[in-house]
């Protein structure tokens, strides 16, 4: 039974490098940050539940809710780190998620490469049986082909499945019955277009249902083991967790739709945000928020975040709309780029100094963290500029060591353009600064807008040590950093 009450709140939000505490006692606050764990994501949970509930004199069994964001689902799909899912559709609708559509999202570009499918197509099986885009049924479902595809599922190691079919947002029939044919001989997730995202235009909602049937396990199995660490540490208050529109869904829930956890962590950051925004009058407003990983732009106006119904993850070409992985679900609309203060530096074949995507994370973390970490990253150049105390980073959790950043900024990037550590670390921070104003002005153009309009909101880990260059670059006048 839970022993919470409703004034002690907790909220916790994974993050590629960092993860977040944020503990309210009766109206006070108390806080935390730990490296993130990824090989087990709930344990800088409880570590910074530890610490948290210690600083406020409370016993974890005293907590009243727990509302969390993450990133992980986002992550697992931007590296590819999913279960092995095999997509079951509609005969001759097999390549829908490589054909794509008709879109070529850089015109001009002879060489274009479209973005790989996340099932490669020996992954992907086809079944007779159609329904009309009215809902009628045209050609009757092949049980038996279904039988004979659950059994080449079972024995090839497959550890999801996803099912598409034509016109499913109307009638899942079909589906349900394909799901309940499978589910005889297999016993791993089967995820069904029509639950998943029951909206018409069969690319988007194939590759959302391949999605979530992708990032499935892993997401079940986090969550599973983090209910039960809760409990044994004494905390039985309801979780909750933030989907991508910005609201609030269950654990249970979110098991079963993973792909709804897709920027739930960066949603968090627009709907707080939002709330600035309304308790200050502010109408025009973008909110930047850098993390170690990546930096997330949102445009909020009256007091409320854009939302869509579809959104792209992982876009590969200059941040062109229609060069990533679409995800129909509603969601808060926003832009999002490897660039945190754990992006990596180093200089392209051309002599050109370029940061991310790829991260140093947690594990090792930028050089100056002294965990093992050997390249330079945005914080080693900031610690270097000398925006960063090297005592008191992370609230004086980790102990930056400056020598180690010079080192590494020098020999992966200045001795090769022949600067000083100073310059070069000047360097990569107007780079990674111009790739978010460049981010930031395709994501206002796409909607309409004029960036400089806007008052900006920053706010996460690395966002207030690049906050005025970045206004600067924008044409915007005046920010807000929260304390």
């Amino acid at each position: 039974m839970n022993s919470g009450t409703a004034d002690t709140r907790l909220g916790a939000d994974i993050g590629g490098t960092f993860t977040d505490i944020a503990l309210e006692l009766r109206g006070t606050l108390f806080s935390t940050k730990v490296l993130t764990n990824y090989a087990a994501p709930e344990q800088a949970i409880l570590d910074g539940i530890a610490v948290v509930t210690r600083d406020a004199g409370i016993s974890p069994a005293e907590i009243g809710i727990i509302i969390h964001g993450t990133t992980l689902a986002t992550n697992a799909l931007i590296e590819r780190r999913g279960a092995k899912t095999a997509l079951v559709t509609t005969e001759g609708f097999r390549d829908v998620i490589e054909m794509r559509t008709e879109n070529r999202f850089e015109q001009y570009d002879l060489n274009l490469q479209l973005p790989t499918p996340l099932i490669p197509r020996e992954h992907r099986f086809t079944v007779k049986g159609r329904i009309g885009a009215e809902g009628q049924e045209l050609q009757p479902l092949d049980e038996a082909a279904l039988e004979k595809i659950a059994g080449r599922i079972a024995a090839s190691g497959f550890g999801s499945v996803a099912i598409g079919f034509i016109h499913a947002y109307t009638n899942p029939a079909h589906e349900c019955r394909a799901r309940e044919i499978l589910s005889r001989k297999l016993n791993i997730p089967i995820s069904i277009s029509a639950e998943v995202s029951p909206q018409m235009r069969e690319f988007e909602r194939f590759n959302t249902v391949c999605a979530n049937a992708y990032v499935r396990p892993q997401m079940a199995d986090y969550l599973a083991r983090f209910q039960t660490r809760l409990k044994e540490m004494g905390a039985e208050c309801p979780v909750f967790m933030i989907h991508s529109g910005g609201g609030l869904i269950s654990v249970e829930t979110a098991s079963e739709f993973p792909v709804r956890l897709v920027e739930s962590g960066p949603a968090g950051g627009a709907i707080f945000a939002a709330d600035i925004a309304r308790r200050f009058g502010l109408e025009k407003v973008v909110s930047y928020d850098m993390g170690g990983t990546t930096a997330k732009i949102c445009l909020i106006e009256d007091f409320a975040p854009r939302t869509a119904r579809t959104f792209e993850v992982a876009r590969t070409y200059r941040f062109c709309k229609g060069s990533g992985m679409p995800i129909s679900i509603p969601v808060i609309e926003m832009i999002e780029i490897g660039a945190g203060g754990g992006s990596l530096a180093w200089v392209d074949a051309m002599g050109r100094i370029q940061t991310g995507p790829e991260s140093a994370g947690s594990e090792p973390g930028p050089a100056c963290y002294g965990r093992g970490g050997k390249r330079p990253a945005i914080t080693d150049a900031d610690l270097v500029l000398g925006k960063l105390d090297p005592d008191n980073f992370a609230g004086g959790a980790i102990r930056l060591d400056t020598a180690a950043s010079e080192q590494a900024i020098l020999r992966d990037v200045g001795e090769r353009l022949s600067l000083n550590a100073m310059s070069t670390a000047f360097g990569i921070c107007e780079v990674v600064d111009e790739n978010m104003a460049n981010a930031a002005r395709v994501h206002a153009v796409e909607n309409g807008k004029n960036i400089s309009d806007n008052l900006m909101i920053a706010f996460g880990g690395a966002a207030p040590l690049h906050a005025a260059r970045l206004c600067e670059k924008l044409g915007i006048e005046r920010c807000i950093v929260p304390k």
